[in-house]
């Protein structure tokens, strides 16, 4: 029950770009871009809709054990990926928001706990069950 919470809270938290498919403005806060140009916008509000899928997947992988891994994978190859073009550059990270900096390595954290806690229960031997003969 525990780890279901958790992957609801980090899948919520991951699907949260997409509030700037609502609210563009926020874009500017999230971001630290003034007046983008509608290009920016459009590929930052995509972004938005990949991360509420994302997010999506790993909420269903809360309450359907064969989507965990495959979801909690897929986040992991994008938190890094984003953390690794944008962290390592000084000047793009006093810009990012702090969710990012923060938020992402933990998510990362947690889900790689996440894949090896699945993997390490798909190793356990079954037990053998009784065999009642009428």
């Amino acid at each position: 029950m525990k780890l279901r919470i958790v992957l609801i809270a980090v899948g919520a938290i991951t699907a949260t770009p997409a509030i700037a498919l609502l609210s563009p403005g926020l874009l500017e806060s999230s971001y630290g871009l003034t007046n983008p140009d509608r290009m920016t916008i459009a590929l930052l509000q995509h972004r938005g809709v990949l991360q509420a899928a994302l997010g999506a997947a790993i909420i269903w992988g809360a309450f359907y054990l064969p989507a965990r891994v495959p979801a909690a994978a897929t986040a992991i190859v994008t938190k890094t990926t984003f953390l690794a073009l944008t962290a390592v550059d000084a000047g793009m990270r006093a810009e990012m928001n702090v969710i990012s900096l923060v938020f992402d390595p933990i998510a990362i954290v947690i889900l790689g706990l996440v894949i090896g806690l699945q993997v390490r229960r798909s190793r356990r031997p079954v037990a053998a069950t009784a065999v009642t003969r009428p």
